[in-house]
């Protein structure tokens, strides 16, 4: 088991090897969101900027206009919501070749209790012009989606969690930008999950077979843009459909997918995730199974 905040810091090195453009900042924390790694690799292209998050991001601005790919790290909670204002205008207004990598998203930061739980980070940078939204499931697809936002021109926002998870895809897995990955064929249910809940998903979908009922697992690792193509396809084919997210479902992966079925395919979509509420304290686990996000609770909601 890996965290993808782990895979990050590892990518990061190998890319500062391969690439001379790249530059890493970090407000503070960076032990913590191992850009550390890094660090000690490349001092000479590090910048620690301090607590002072908003001043990371302009700096990261003023960088990319010099040619540079500055990668921006810190926890979710202070990447997209204290430093908002300058993603917004400094960054995606100008669409500058700035990629934030937050990690520590959601409630699965466990003990740092609701104060650092971002539940919101989703829903606030798609809505952002120019932006283009990430949220990696497991190592192999953490290490594609570091080496893809560094490939792709303008903004990009990654988001990593804090909690291990387990490795899905084999190490040689090939992904693409906006293109969900499909797991298993069952018509009996598609459900649709992103970041660290996709194996939750899976592990539930290896329950039901048991009982025989046959789903299928869609890993969304590109929320914005959005595989439309993917929503359609199991609307037609599958007998019901939910999204599950380690976030808010408000403006987050279920109102994504639902904002393309209302638009092209009208179907009822079950969403999973936060019930506009703030987290708590608590073990990643043990909130997962509190916030009925995990495979107990896709289980439970399959079946009833």
């Amino acid at each position: 088991m890996k965290a993808t905040r782990e895979s990050y810091g590892e990518t990061l090195v190998k890319l500062g090897e391969k690439y001379n453009d790249i530059v890493v900042l970090d407000a503070d924390l960076a032990t913590a969101t191992k850009t550390i790694n890094f660090s000690k690799k490349f001092p000479e292209k590090f910048l620690d900027m301090g607590i002072a998050e908003a001043n990371m991001i302009g700096t990261a601005a003023g960088l990319a206009t010099t040619g540079k790919v500055p990668f921006a790290s810190t926890f979710a909670v202070f990447a997209a919501g204290r430093s908002y204002d300058q993603i917004r205008n400094s960054v995606c207004y100008p669409n500058l070749n700035v990629k934030i990598c937050a990690t520590h998203a959601g409630i699965t930061v466990g003990e740092d209790g609701a104060t650092h739980q971002m539940l919101e980070d989703i829903s606030m940078m798609r809505c952002l012009p120019n932006m283009k939204v990430i949220c990696p499931s497991d190592d192999a697809q953490t290490r594609w989606a570091i080496e893809e936002a560094y490939k792709i021109k303008g903004p990009v926002y990654v988001r990593l969690s804090r909690m291990p998870v387990d490795s899905i895809y084999e190490e040689n897995q090939k992904f693409e930008l906006g293109k969900m990955v499909q797991i298993g064929d069952g018509t009996d249910a598609s459900v649709f999950a992103t970041g660290d809940v996709v194996g939750e998903a899976i592990n539930a979908k290896n329950e039901l077979e048991k009982q025989g009922i046959n789903i299928r697992v869609i890993d969304v690792h590109t929320i914005k843009p959005i595989d439309e193509e993917m929503i359609i396809k199991c609307a037609k084919e599958t007998k019901r459909l939910i999204s599950i997210e380690d976030h808010s479902v408000i403006g987050g992966l279920g109102s994504a997918i639902s904002e393309v079925l209302t638009s092209i395919y009208p179907a009822k979509l079950e969403r999973m995730g936060i019930l506009d509420t703030f987290g708590k304290s608590g073990k990643a686990r043990e909130l997962l199974h509190y916030y009925n996000i995990d495979s107990e609770a896709i289980i439970k909601r399959i079946i009833n």
